[in-house]
């Protein structure tokens, strides 16, 4: 296995790993409500999923 023959700087490494950043979460909107949500999970303001109520929400 090759090994490097010189040690890379700290600079070099955290240029290398600015790109590991999170992003933002894709939000979809709920059907019943109109609030937004994640996707394929249950509204947490009205508590409907897909069209059916599945819990009681805040509003209700």
């Amino acid at each position: 296995m090759a090994l490097p023959k010189r040690r890379h700087s700290k600079t070099r490494s955290k240029k290398r790993r600015t790109h590991w950043k999170l992003s933002a979460p894709g939000l979809s909107t709920c059907s019943q409500c109109g609030q937004k949500k994640m996707p394929h999970r249950l509204c947490p303001n009205c508590g409907y999923y897909k069209g059916m109520e599945v819990t009681k929400g805040e509003r209700s």
